[in-house]
C-alpha cells in the first residue's frame, strides 16, 4: 500500500488552560496564608497594583479601565499627570519638617497610653524568641573550662543533633570531620550528655534513658536494670517476664515501670521548637435566631485596587512611549485579573459553605453525633459548580461554627448503614469509639471486638477491621498499648 499525504479538515472542542485561567485555578486551593504572600509578591512585582481601599469613583472606573486595558495606549495627559506629581513633591520640600518633628509625640519613657485595649500591641508580639537546643547547649559549654579542639568538638556534636536531641552520626563521621582520634570525640560527648536537659546527645531512646536515670541517682537501681537488660519486655508490657529473670517481686517492676513512664524520650523537643502558628478562618457561621449566616472573613487581606495614575494614563489617552505603554496595558491585564479572581475566590467560598451549612444542618444544631454523610457531588450539583472546584476550594479552608473550627473537608465522608436503616457519617462512628475508649478501665481496655459488640448496641454494625482502621485514624493504641497497671 503506497504511502501519501493528505490534507483533511476537522471540527473539535477543546479547552485551552491560559495562563489567566491557571492562576485563577491556583488561587482557589490556595490557604489564607499563602493567599497572603502571594498577594504581597504581586504588590512588589506589579506596580499597576497598590493596596488601599477604593473610592466610590475608582469603583466607578473599573469596568472602564479593563476596557481600554485592552487598546493601545495614547493621548497628551500623561504629561500633565507628571507636572502634578512634580508640584506635590515640591509642596513636601516647603514642610517644615523641623517643626513637625518637634510636634510629633514619640510616646513617653514611663510607658505607653492608649485609649482602649484594642490600641495595644498584640501580647505574642512583645514576647521574646525562644533559645534554640544549639543555643542553650554552646551557653552551657562556655561556662565549662572546653576550650581548643576539644570546644570545636562540640561544636561538630551539638550541630549534628536533631529536633528531639538525639546524635544521629557516628562518632567515627564526627572525629574524621573534626581530625581528631574517636576516643577523643567520646570524651567530649560525655561531656555534653551531663548538660541540661538529661538524656541529651544519645544515639537511641535506651541509653537517653539511662542516662536520665543516672542523673536522677539512681544507678545500679532495678529501674536501670529494667532499661539495660529487658527494654524490649518493657515496651511490650511483659512485666511478669521481667519480674521473673530479675528474680524480683511485681510490685518493684511496676514501680520501676512508672518512674520510666514519666522519663522524657524527647529531651530536646522543648527547644527550638517552630512560633505556634494559630488557624485564622476563612468564614465565618453565626446562629443569629433560628438561621444561620455565613460572612466571610476579610480581615487580614490586602484590599487592592488599580494605581489611579495608571488607570488615568490609560483612560484619557496620554503620551506614553510604546513599549512602556504595552508593559502598562499587560500589568494592567494581570492586575485586573488577580482582583477579578481573588473575588472569584471569595464567592466560590462563601457559596460552597452555604450548601454545607444546607445539608449539614443537624451537626451545627446539635454536634457531630449528628453529621450527615456527605460528598462533593452532593454540593456541586446544589451550586452547579464541577467536583474539582468543590474540592480545590475545600482544601486548607476553615470554618469558626457554633461547634468549634473545622476544615470544610471535615463535612464530606462516607457513610455507615445502621440497623434501624438510617445511614450515620463516618466521622461519627469515629466519635463513638474515642468515646468508648475514652471511657474504659485502663487495666482492663476493650479489644476490638469488644467495641464492635457496644457498637452494635447503639445500632452501628461494622466489621473489626473497619473499627481497627478508625482507632488507627484517630492515633489510639491496641489494647495491649493502653493497657496501664498502675
Amino acid at each position: 500500500m503506497a504511502i501519501e499525504i493528505r490534507q483533511q479538515l476537522k471540527l473539535s472542542q477543546q479547552l485551552v488552560m491560559t495562563p489567566q485561567l491557571q492562576q485563577a485555578i491556583k488561587l482557589l486551593q490556595l490557604s489564607r496564608m499563602e493567599l497572603v504572600d502571594m498577594v504581597q509578591q504581586e504588590l512588589e512585582e506589579n506596580p499597576v497594583l497598590e493596596e488601599g481601599a477604593e473610592t466610590t469613583e475608582e469603583k466607578e472606573s473599573v469596568e472602564e479601565t479593563q476596557e481600554v486595558a485592552e487598546v493601545e495606549a495614547g493621548g497628551e495627559d500623561a504629561g500633565e499627570k507628571l507636572e502634578e506629581a512634580g508640584d506635590d513633591l515640591a509642596a513636601i520640600k516647603d514642610i517644615d519638617w523641623q517643626t513637625y518633628l518637634e510636634g510629633y509625640s514619640l510616646g513617653s519613657t514611663a510607658g505607653d497610653i492608649y485609649e482602649d485595649d484594642e490600641d495595644r500591641p498584640s501580647y505574642e508580639n512583645l514576647l521574646t524568641r525562644k533559645s534554640t537546643l544549639a543555643e542553650h547547649l554552646t551557653w552551657q559549654l562556655g561556662l565549662t573550662r572546653l576550650g581548643g579542639k576539644d570546644r570545636e568538638i562540640a561544636g561538630e556534636i551539638i550541630g549534628n543533633l536533631d529536633d528531639d536531641g538525639y546524635l544521629h552520626s557516628s562518632l567515627e563521621e564526627i572525629a574524621r570531620l573534626a581530625g581528631v582520634p574517636e576516643m577523643r570525640v567520646e570524651k567530649v560527648l560525655l561531656l555534653i550528655q551531663d548538660l541540661d536537659p538529661p538524656g541529651i546527645a544519645c544515639r537511641n531512646l535506651q541509653e537517653s534513658l539511662i542516662r536520665q536515670v543516672q542523673h536522677l541517682g539512681m544507678g545500679g537501681s532495678i529501674v536501670e536494670k529494667v532499661l539495660m537488660e529487658h527494654i524490649q519486655e518493657l515496651e511490650s508490657r511483659k512485666y511478669q517476664i521481667i519480674a521473673k529473670q530479675l528474680g524480683v517481686p511485681l510490685d518493684e517492676v511496676l514501680g520501676a515501670a512508672k518512674v520510666i513512664s514519666q522519663l522524657d524520650p524527647r529531651p530536646g523537643s522543648s527547644f527550638g521548637q517552630d512560633d505556634v502558628h494559630y488557624i485564622i478562618p476563612d468564614i465565618f457561621v453565626y446562629k443569629i435566631g433560628e438561621e444561620y449566616v455565613v460572612v466571610l472573613n476579610d480581615e487580614g487581606l490586602p484590599n487592592l485596587k488599580i494605581n489611579s495614575f495608571y488607570r488615568n494614563a490609560l483612560t484619557n489617552g496620554s503620551n506614553v512611549d510604546e513599549k512602556a505603554g504595552e508593559y502598562i496595558q499587560e500589568k494592567m491585564r494581570g492586575a485586573l485579573w488577580l482582583i477579578k479572581s481573588i473575588h472569584q475566590r471569595q464567592r466560590t467560598i462563601y457559596r460552597v459553605t452555604k450548601s454545607i451549612v444546607k445539608f449539614q444542618r443537624e451537626f451545627f444544631d446539635h454536634g457531630i453525633e449528628y453529621l450527615k454523610p456527605l460528598v462533593l457531588r452532593d454540593v456541586a450539583e446544589d451550586i452547579e459548580m464541577h467536583e474539582s472546584t468543590i474540592s480545590r476550594v475545600t482544601t486548607n479552608k476553615y470554618v469558626q461554627t457554633p461547634q468549634g473550627l473545622f476544615e470544610l473537608k471535615y463535612f464530606f465522608n462516607s457513610g455507615i448503614s445502621t440497623t434501624l436503616g438510617e445511614t450515620i457519617a463516618s466521622e461519627s462512628v469515629k466519635s463513638k469509639i474515642k468515646d468508648i475508649v475514652s471511657g474504659e478501665n485502663p487495666k482492663k481496655p476493650f479489644s476490638d471486638q469488644k467495641i464492635v459488640e457496644i457498637l452494635k448496641e447503639h445500632g452501628i454494625d461494622i466489621a473489626r477491621r473497619t473499627v481497627t482502621k478508625y482507632r488507627e485514624m484517630l492515633g489510639v493504641g491496641s489494647s495491649t498499648e493502653r493497657k496501664r497497671l498502675f
